[in-house]
């Protein structure tokens, strides 16, 4: 059974910042080429996550809202810069006076059509903090499965010297693979520390997420639609889910798969209308960060903004969009136009609790990794696997934080109360990678290209006759394309 963490969320949180000292392609002793070398002093400029405690956001409010959560991004990213300028924390006190004006601007148009979020109105202070203190920092939940209770937030504790043990030995196995095959990196990240030898991770995936609905009353059918690898090159650093109305919203590139006319403009009508990569009419949309050779080309897709993610794309090898069912139970039909994102874009400096990231490479894939990035032996590919939310609330296709309308069934497959059990996807993506410490996810430019921001993005078009045949499949225990 599937099951995982919660939805990404865009907009407003925390940003990553180093008092450090880069060294692209340096030759300091112990420093791997083409990586960022960082000083004792590594600071965070945290802010309140606005995106996250949205609740309704009107139709009428929905461009304000989203013009107001990209202002608050580029805003936090302007202050960082300032900041590792020379201007220390005296960014602070400028940096709440520009989130005031936003978050009022939000506010005022949410109120034009429901009740005032006066409660926004108090995000607007910042602080800094060590990155340590952040998701990517100490990497004690990089080998943790769900039975350690990773993905359902609960005490990651319990372990936390055998997990560290066990990165000592995996930087050592990293340190000498890298060096052999250690390719030219880009600057702000990532650094050696967020690769680990997949041969050094112990087995953690033979329960869920990764073991399928089994048993009496589980519905243990799949199916599968085909959609391609991205072989027209659609790209754009949009994000329709969360910042709809905006161009670069998303401020890194992604890749797509389905739904040929999805960008930043697409609404409901417009992805209805669209042609598809898909097999059987499916029209829907499925995108996540690209992945990048750390070769140091500066190429741009068109349509995307570059925004420091620099690299070669990778084309992925493989794309498999897999819809599997409930461990405890028949599953619903998701009504067509849900979105559903899975995974957080800011996990760097959010932390954990809504990172849904998982790594692995081809013949290790009961070994999954949340906050590193799997250096593969030879032959062997790297996986990139997103475990949607799999339960829904039986109204909503979406929610003012795109979360609340889904969530993910307990560790026995039960949904919570008020939530029905909903076909789960799971995005899976391979790549051909060289060698060595050489590729990272792109992501916002502070976030430092950290695995654990990975994320996944998906938007139901299904026709209702194919939904009804998938839900159908499923439920008779059928695997179906």
């Amino acid at each position: 059974m599937l099951i995982g963490g919660t939805a990404l969320l865009l907009g407003g949180g925390g940003l990553a910042a180093y008092a450090t000292t880069a060294l692209a392609g340096n030759s300091t002793p112990g420093t791997m080429s083409g990586h960022q070398q960082h000083t004792a002093s590594a600071i965070t400029i945290s802010c309140p996550d606005v995106g996250e405690r949205l609740r309704t956001v009107p139709r009428g409010a929905q461009l304000s809202v989203s013009k107001g959560l990209s202002s608050l991004d580029k805003q936090v990213h302007d202050a960082y810069h300032k900041m590792m300028g020379g201007s220390g924390t005296d960014v602070l006190n400028p940096l709440k006076a520009q989130r005031q004006k936003t978050i009022k601007m939000m506010v005022s148009a949410i109120a034009k059509n429901t009740k005032r979020p006066s409660y926004l109105l108090k995000m607007s202070g910042c602080t800094t903090k060590p990155v340590d203190e952040g998701a990517g920092a100490g990497g004690n939940d990089s080998t943790k499965s769900v039975q350690d209770g990773w993905y359902q937030g609960q005490n990651q504790t319990q372990g936390a010297d055998q997990n560290q043990d066990q990165n000592q030995q995996d930087q050592q196995g990293q340190d000498q693979q890298g060096q052999q095959g250690g390719q030219q990196g880009q600057a702000g990240g990532p650094s050696p520390d967020d690769f680990v030898d997949i041969n050094n991770v112990q087995p953690n995936a033979d329960a869920p997420p990764f073991a399928a609905p089994q048993g009496g009353n589980a519905s243990t059918g799949t199916f599968t639609t085909e959609c391609g690898r991205n072989e027209d090159g659609h790209f754009n650093s949009d994000n329709v889910i969360v910042t709809p109305g905006v161009s670069n919203g998303a401020h890194h590139t992604h890749d797509y798969v389905g739904n040929k006319a999805t960008d930043a403009f697409s609404d409901d009508n417009k992805l209805a209308a669209s042609d598809t990569t898909c097999d059987n009419g499916d029209q829907s949309t499925h995108y996540w960060p690209v992945l990048r050779k750390l070769d140091g080309n500066a190429e741009q897709k068109p349509g995307a903004a570059q925004d420091a993610n620099v690299g070669t794309t990778l084309t992925p090898a493989t794309v498999t969009l897999t819809f599997r069912g409930s461990q405890v139970g028949q599953v619903e039909a998701m009504p067509r136009f849900m979105k559903i994102i899975t995974g957080d874009a800011k996990a760097f400096t959010n932390g954990t609790k809504n990172a849904n990231a998982s790594w692995s490479c081809t013949g290790f894939e009961d070994r999954q990794l949340k906050d590193k990035y799997p250096l593969c032996p030879q032959g062997s590919q790297v996986v990139r696997t997103f475990a949607f939310q799999n339960c829904w609330n039986g109204r909503d296709i979406d929610s003012g934080n795109h979360r609340d309308h889904v969530t993910f069934s307990d560790q026995n497959g039960a949904c919570p109360n008020g939530f029905k059990a909903i076909p789960q996807l799971v995005q899976r993506i391979t790549y051909d990678v060289p060698q060595g410490q050489s590729f990272a996810v792109d992501s916002f430019p502070e976030q430092l290209h950290k695995p654990v921001t990975d994320h996944g993005d998906f938007i139901n078009v299904m026709p209702d006759q194919l939904m009804s045949k998938a839900v159908d499949c499923i439920n008779g225990g059928r695997n179906c394309t």
